[in-house]
């Protein structure tokens, strides 16, 4: 029913030529909103300038074009006061409209524009549903900021789970964690004045039990989807380790059961969702660092037979999307939507199976056309693009997280990139033809190599591992890696591991790992606890169930 009124609604927004706005539809709340934007299981993160339109667009795009609409995403995350005092930053990061957010905001006006006044961020044509997300103190600061996007978004999320640093200086995200009255506060202005759903985002706390009052709170005030985080505030960098499912799972079995809850962590490839789903009972699955690495985390891969140029599949089975096939069809958003401009004309990608005058002719072709007209930009024209396009000042960040297997291998492909400059999208499109040159070498490479192996669904785990010290920072042998996957570095490792010219995860080594590595050190805080548990557990003795009795 919901599912059904959200399309209705839509369609309604297509024949009419306007957009559909909180002004002409009634709110709705809780799981009767879930529903009404389709009861979307996947979900794509809010991450601070890097979950931008061109990234969103880009992950829906390997979704078939029916069920680009059942992915929500989240916009990256916003300051509320920033928003709302400075017209430099929400026309920076925010950009629905060809002209800029009107301020003070007039929804009715707003809701009479036309569909080609739409620009991007939140276009009903093809980026929705959408969430927006801002981190905040203040209670109208967040309305203020709330009312900017609520005609252009289908809900409005407050962050309560970034653990940085410059979060604990402003005092925002998961150090708020303190005030449950301050949150509660912002949550129920929201619910009672928005004209938009609100929804949380939190982390999870020191024990379980806390953890379902602190959801509660949120719920009792009005959140209508609270998205669960399962770690704590102190897990990140080397100290990130796995989240923990089974909080999420607790939340799941003690909240009513209409409470619509989102799970995110431990999210490295496509089958994580379904398990992830099944093990902490979530209505949808989020993915952040997962889709950072690998944009296509959310689509299944294609039949074997069926996988085209842009998809690889290995003798083993193992296969995933080509970095030079991403890269060109996030390159082909940019020049299309972030640019307005027509994309270059290219040459099929290469296959190992083309024949070699196939590709002569190709290239033939390709060396003789019209060399395509170098974008002049001024100083002036750059500066404005750095500070009104925030899909051109993500790309760099985000081919880095893309490449990052590749780069590895080919540093002339990571030098050109880090000399790649906001707005200079020729030095982008070089990187491109450097990237697609090092992926055909790489496939050529593995056809050589594996001539004689005939083709098995069979995984071999052994190739995988190899040089992943270099990859990701983690080290042992075939034997050190443990029989659980989902508990270790080496074994997500041996499970996730794929050629460096295909997308695939950064698997972070778990802290144990790290210690034992040494680029992760225990606190003296820390130290002092484990010593003091260690001396308690000697002067306790050995419980029962640890006595070894020999005979």
């Amino acid at each position: 029913m919901g599912s059904e009124m959200g399309q209705e609604l839509r369609q309604e927004a297509d024949n009419n030529g306007h957009a559909i706005t909180p002004q002409n539809k009634a709110k709705l709340h809780g799981r009767d909103f879930y529903e009404s934007i389709g009861s979307p299981k996947m979900v794509l993160a809010p991450m601070v300038e890097q979950s931008e339109f061109a990234w969103r667009m880009l992950t829906r795009s390997f979704l078939p074009p029916p069920l680009r609409s059942s992915l929500l995403a989240y916009s990256p995350m916003f300051h509320s006061k920033m928003f709302v005092d400075m017209p430099k930053y929400r026309d920076s990061h925010f950009q629905p409209l060809k002209s800029a957010i009107p301020s003070p905001v007039d929804p009715y006006h707003i809701s009479q524009l036309p569909q080609s006044e739409r620009h991007l961020d939140g276009n009903t044509a093809f980026d929705r549903p959408l969430f927006v997300q801002f981190c905040s103190n203040h209670p109208d600061d967040l309305l203020n900021a709330a009312k900017h996007v609520a005609p252009f978004c289908d809900a409005v999320d407050l962050n309560l789970g970034c653990p940085q640093g410059i979060a604990k200086r402003g005092k925002y995200g998961a150090f708020l964690q303190e005030d449950w009255g301050l949150i509660a506060s912002m949550i129920r202005k929201l619910h009672e004045e928005l004209d938009v759903p609100i929804t949380a985002k939190m982390r999870i706390l020191e024990t379980r039990e806390k953890t379902l009052d602190y959801a509660k709170t949120m719920l009792e005030a009005g959140a209508s989807i609270i998205t669960v985080h399962g770690r704590r505030r102190e897990q990140k960098g080397h100290n990130t380790g796995l989240a923990e499912w089974s909080v999420i799972r607790y939340l799941r079995d003690n909240l009513p059961k209409e409470t619509v809850i989102f799970a995110n962590g431990n999210i490295l490839q496509h089958d994580d969702i379904d398990r992830c789903l099944q093990e902490t009972g979530a209505d949808a699955v989020m993915s952040a660092e997962g889709n950072l690495y690998d944009p296509t985390i959310f689509a299944k891969p294609p039949p074997v037979g069926q996988e085209g140029r842009e998809y690889w599949r290995g003798r083993d089975g193992k296969g995933g999307y080509r970095m030079d096939a991403v890269m060109r069809r996030y390159m082909d958003i940019i020049h299309k939507h972030a640019l307005g401009e027509a994309p270059p004309k290219r040459t099929p990608l290469f296959l190992p199976s083309d024949s070699e005058v196939q590709v002569e002719v190709e290239e033939e072709e390709d060396s003789e056309g019209p060399a395509r007209k170098k974008r002049k930009h001024s100083k002036a024209d750059r500066k404005q693009q750095q500070v009104k396009n925030p899909n051109l000042t993500a790309m760099q960040a985000h081919l880095f997280h893309l490449l990052r297997p590749l780069v590895a291998q080919h540093h002339n492909v990571r030098d050109a990139l880090a000399r790649c400059r906001v707005g200079d999208i020729d030095a982008f499109e070089n990187v491109l033809s450097l990237v697609e040159k090092a992926v055909k070498e790489g496939l050529i490479a593995y056809e050589t190599e594996h001539v004689d192996e005939p083709a098995t669904s069979e995984v071999d785990t052994t190739e995988t591992v190899q040089n992943q010290d270099a990859q990701n920072g983690v080290n042992g042998s075939l034997e050190e890696i443990p029989d659980d996957p989902y508990t270790s570095s080496l074994a997500a490792v041996a499970r996730c591991k794929r050629p460096w010219w295909v997308c695939q995860p950064y698997v972070r080594p778990v802290p144990k790992e790290a210690i034992e590595k040494g680029s992760m050190q225990l606190s003296k805080k820390e130290k002092k606890r484990l010593a003091q548990e260690e001396a308690d557990a000697k002067a306790v003795g050995p419980r029962p169930e640890e006595v070894v009795v020999c005979g």
